[in-house]
């Protein structure tokens, strides 16, 4: 499926990427790069949370996938994200599906495998909720 390119605002700022694959957390950060955000990349939730505590505005948008090694699963880190930093926008990705209360509000879920296009929708959506990408 290909979404509609009604190109994105330019992006700018930056975001957290937590994903223990490599190759797929590689992806997302190049993904992220050519639509003009910076990202931040971390192989688990408890260090992307190290860093973040040292940040006092937090960071405007993270994404986390569901399964992480150490204690804290995607969803947990998102629940402590945005107690600290309400206006965190998250993405939760997931290789199986997730009950809708399990998810962090104002959460959007992608599930594997999720597309080039499934990540920039969502990611735009929460970046620039006014001028939302249509998927046909």
């Amino acid at each position: 499926m290909k979404a509609k390119r009604e190109k994105p605002l330019p992006l700018n700022g930056w975001v957290i990427v937590v994903e223990d694959d490599p190759t797929l957390r590689m992806s997302m950060v190049e993904i992220l790069d050519e639509i003009g955000l910076s990202p931040l990349d971390f192989q688990s939730a408890g260090d992307a949370l190290i860093y973040l505590m040292g940040i006092p505005d937090g960071c405007p948008l993270v994404i986390v996938d569901q399964g992480q090694p150490g204690q804290l699963s995607g969803a947990d880190f998102i629940k402590l994200v945005k107690k600290k930093w309400p206006l965190t926008a998250a993405v939760l990705t997931s290789s199986y599906e997730l009950v809708p209360l399990t998810l962090p509000d104002s959460t959007i879920h992608l599930q594997k495998p999720w597309s080039m296009d499934d990540l920039v929708m969502a990611v735009a959506t929460l970046v620039q909720p006014s001028h939302p990408i249509d998927k046909n």
